[in-house]
């Protein structure tokens, strides 16, 4: 049997600069602290120098803007603009760098001062029945189409052999009554959007209480 092999997620470098210049002078000298002499980024790009460089230009303007000389905040987003922009390609150098060692990308990046880009988690879009408050109810609950979408929804309880139709609602969700309890009723729906409707939904089935 040939072995399978999981395959691995890109882990990607995230850029979170601070607003506040004296909160992005300490994130950049963090940077530099973790990036001179590291083994794991041996020819940075740019090279450190020259954003040591920039920071000390930043640090000079905003000691300027804080004693409000004329001009000096001006002079001071001018520097902080020249910096971020050589962080955003030291940002690419690290992905670069990662993407080499992948197995190791999740160590490699927070090694060099930056960040791994949390993935967002997202629930899983679920088409369901459910019991409703009352006995002959069901309440059935659709993945959403969006905003400005509307649902038709069909139910049978004659195992899909006929379906009956219940009133289209604009939100993914809707309930239907008069069921007999016991009945084994099917559900399906299908969105309809600006760009057209889509396909009937598979069924699902419940056991009406």
């Amino acid at each position: 049997m040939t072995p399978t092999t999981k395959p691995i997620h890109r882990v990607l470098v995230s850029l979170a600069l601070p607003l506040k210049v004296a909160l992005l002078i300490s994130y950049t000298l963090n940077i530099l602290q973790k990036m001179t002499g590291n083994p794991a980024f041996p020819t940075p790009v740019p090279p450190l120098s020259a954003i040591s460089a920039a920071l000390t230009d930043l640090q000079t303007a905003e000691a300027a803007a804080l004693n409000r000389a004329t001009g000096a905040a001006a002079a001071r987003n001018a520097k902080r603009a020249a910096l971020v922009a050589l962080l955003q390609q030291l940002r690419t150098y690290v992905q670069t760098v990662a993407d080499a060692s992948p197995e190791q990308a999740a160590v490699i990046i927070p090694g060099s001062g930056l960040a791994v880009r949390k993935t967002p988690t997202r629930a899983a879009r679920t088409f369901v029945a459910t019991q409703g408050a009352l006995s002959g109810q069901a309440k059935v609950t659709a993945a959403s189409a969006g905003h400005r979408a509307s649902y038709e929804w069909e139910y049978s309880v004659d195992g899909g052999k006929t379906w009956i139709t219940a009133p289209v609602t604009l939100q993914a969700k809707t309930t239907i009554s008069g069921l007999a309890a016991g009945t084994s009723a099917q559900f399906r729906y299908k969105a309809v959007t600006k760009t057209g409707e889509g396909d009937w939904s598979q069924p699902v089935s419940l056991i009406v209480k």
